[in-house]
């Protein structure tokens, strides 16, 4: 029983980050009338100027956040931060609902063994789980769940990022995560584990198409060739910020599907045109505190990572002072069992460079110092278990 299910009142939403994601979800709760916002967890000293809802209850502490929460909602995209936060809040037995692939694919396969841990819909990867929910249910067979991409650029300069971070409101550090494919590499590892899909090769396909039906049905030709459904992208700039799933259905249905104007066949391409990140995460919150169960999490036994790979070349005694939206090095899939010793580019936070790393090359354990942390040791006891499932 969820502590919500003991009260007669709204269900108290707590909240761990404040960035642009926290800062819409705590508008979108104001005016419900089933759910609260709850404390907002915060390592920020003072929070005046912020540009923060008014009335909201700052707490330093996360015993704070607990006491006041009957689920929580973890945004803040940072994986140290987060994991420690997330091992708490589970263990007092909240459930943990997520708008955070990062955390996802670093330390979620040990956070989905203890209890209620879910991504939202909203971002990329729960818009798929839940598009895929309706396929599944209509007859459809999925053999690509697609990320669409508007712009690519794995090599952006900071003063270009600097621009669009301050146009968009975004920070600089997911401005260039978005920006050189590190944030969809993550999402679709993500996607992969979590809906036991493959990869067709390190770094993901990621057909350039104008055409997004085009580019779904060459994913879809690879899914085929590999024997099982994969996780990908298209880069397609006129194509909707949504995403989609290219999949088959029983051929008995294919002169209603032509009426239905889903084309030809065998492959139809399902398209959600939106992904509205915050003003969506309520209605995972709602599945779960009515027991509807878990949407997406990284599974208990991940098959695919998101490895650091070097922009530039890397000198020892350089000290990298975060992986993700870093302009030395970005991220890519890759299979954990053909990269066992790479460095997740989450777990990238205050590291010094061991010895020389050459461009382009996937930076391993032995290459970095990385400082102790809770999600290290994590880490580390995922990659003993060792996944049982190919990629």
């Amino acid at each position: 029983m969820y502590r919500g299910e003991e009260r007669s009142d709204r269900i108290r939403v707590g909240i761990v980050g404040t960035g642009f994601i926290a800062r819409g979800l705590m508008m979108a709760l104001e005016g419900q009338t089933d759910l609260a916002l709850g404390p907002v967890l915060t390592r920020r000293p003072m929070l005046g100027g912020s540009g923060l809802p008014t009335g909201i209850t700052a707490v330093n502490d996360v015993t704070d956040l607990i006491e006041g929460s009957d689920i929580v909602v973890e945004c803040s995209g940072d994986v140290i931060h987060a994991t420690a936060v997330i091992e708490e809040v589970m263990a007092a037995s909240i459930p943990v609902v997520t708008m955070d692939a990062e955390v996802q694919v670093t330390t979620g396969s040990h956070f989905a063994r203890k209890g209620l841990f879910t991504e939202a819909e909203g971002d990329q990867p729960g818009c798929l789980a839940a598009l895929r929910e309706e396929a599944v249910q209509m007859g459809f067979l999925p053999l690509v769940y697609g990320n669409i991409k508007g712009f690519l650029n794995h090599n952006p300069v900071p003063d270009e990022m600097a621009f669009w971070a301050k146009k968009q409101g975004i920070s600089l550090d997911k401005v260039t995560a978005f920006t050189d494919g590190t944030k969809v590499q993550i999402e679709q590892a993500l996607v992969a584990n979590g809906l036991g899909a493959g990869i067709l090769r390190p770094g993901l396909l990621g057909p350039a198409t104008p055409d997004l039906t085009a580019g779904a049905e060459l994913l879809a030709a690879g899914a085929v060739s590999l024997g099982r459904p994969v996780s990908d992208y298209v880069l397609s700039p006129g194509a909707p910020a949504g995403v989609f799933i290219a999949a088959r259905h029983d051929e008995r249905f294919r002169d209603y599907l032509r009426y239905y104007k889903m084309g030809e066949g065998p492959v139809y391409t399902l398209v959600r045109n939106f992904h509205l990140c915050n003003l969506e995460i309520a209605k995972t919150v709602r599945r779960v505190v009515s027991g509807g169960g878990v949407l997406l999490n990284n599974g208990t036994r991940p098959a695919v990572s998101v490895a650091a790979i070097a922009k530039t070349d890397l000198e020892p005694g350089q000290r990298i002072e975060r992986g993700i939206g870093s302009f030395v090095v970005r991220g890519i899939c890759v299979p954990i069992a053909d990269c066992p010793d790479h460095v997740p580019i989450g777990l990238i936070y205050d590291a010094v460079v061991k010895r020389r790393v050459a461009a382009g090359s996937v930076l391993t354990m032995d290459d970095l110092d990385l400082p102790e942390s809770l999600a290290l040791d994590i880490w580390t006891d995922i990659q003993g278990r060792k996944s049982v499932v190919p990629s």
